[in-house]
């Protein structure tokens, strides 16, 4: 049977969005207890693929994710989910909120509800885990190593926990964007509603660097949805840029501003093509249409052959 590897344990927003994913539909989900052992997984060929989580609508992208992708060897995004995220704050049966002192979570969990936990609980310590359902899994194993953890409602349900509030996050409309990641393979086919993810390394830092990267994409009437600076980890001030950009590499319009970065960038890491959550389509600008560009191809041929 196809596997796919999730971040768990078990009830974590990871499964719940592998769950919504067609592609993982009847096939055996597997947890890891951390995004990089997850994607070692699919590195090693144990698995068909890995959902991580990538980007949050408050915390941002998640670094941990970005790094593994941008070392070791070449993996590859096929797809992506977005989930509402929606927390609760869980405690073994018979708990009162009242007497709730110390709360566990995963670090981006604690970002989204630490408003709602100093409000309602004065005085609160808040403790990392490894994930928010590491943190009601632990509670539910070990002779009270906190009071209680923020974790989604399912995590409750799986590990018999007693769910004290629902709705805890300080922004509702808060989300996390999860990507599935395989070994390389065929692209998926153009939709006209796609994304492309790139890591890109400039030459040496100096004046206008990230402009000669920029300039690529917007001469060509392509347009970015996220951009950010990571270090590469082998010297201070030495950074790579990780962008995702509307369209597929089968666009004219991206292939032409890939190439442009390959003469620009000292490397870049192609992370993939693929459909976008939203099933948005990519705004065309006029003059980027894949006509125009097979249309101006054909029009320098003709000079450069009749001149």
């Amino acid at each position: 049977m196809t596997s796919y590897a999730y971040l768990g344990p078990r009830g974590t927003f990871a499964e719940t969005a592998l769950r919504l994913l067609p592609a993982a539909d009847g096939c055996e989900h597997v947890a890891f207890a951390s995004v990089g052992l997850a994607l070692a997984a699919v590195r090693r060929g144990e698995v068909a693929g890995a959902l991580v989580p990538i980007e949050n609508s408050i915390e941002g992208s998640v670094p941990s994710t970005l790094d593994d992708l941008a070392s070791g060897d070449q993996l590859q995004i096929i797809d992506e989910v977005t989930i509402p995220v929606r927390f609760a704050l869980i405690a073994r049966p018979g708990t009162e909120l009242a007497s709730v002192k110390t709360v566990a979570t995963h670090p981006h969990a604690e970002a989204q509800t630490r408003g709602w936990l100093y409000g309602f609980l004065p005085g609160v310590t808040l403790l990392p885990a490894l994930s928010t359902a590491a943190a009601v899994q632990r509670l539910a194993e070990e002779p009270q190593p906190y009071d209680a953890a923020v974790a989604a409602p399912l995590a409750a349900e799986l590990y018999g926990m007693q769910v004290l509030v629902e709705g805890i996050a300080d922004n509702d409309d808060a989300s996390t964007r999860f990507v599935l990641v395989s070994n390389p393979g065929p692209l998926p086919s153009p939709t006209g509603a796609d994304k492309t993810t790139l890591f890109l390394y400039i030459r040496e830092d100096h004046p206008g660097a990230l402009l000669e990267i920029l300039t690529e994409f917007a001469v060509r009437g392509v347009n970015l949805t996220r951009i950010e600076s990571r270090p590469t980890k082998r010297a201070l001030g030495d950074y790579y840029f990780s962008v995702d950009v509307e369209g597929h590499v089968a666009d004219e319009r991206v292939g032409e501003a890939l190439m442009g970065l390959q003469r620009v960038c000292a490397d870049i890491r192609f992370l993939g093509s693929y459909a976008r959550h939203d099933g948005k389509n990519s705004h065309v600008r006029i003059g980027t249409s894949d006509e125009n560009f097979r249309a101006a191809r054909e029009w320098l041929g003709q000079i450069r052959q009749d001149g």
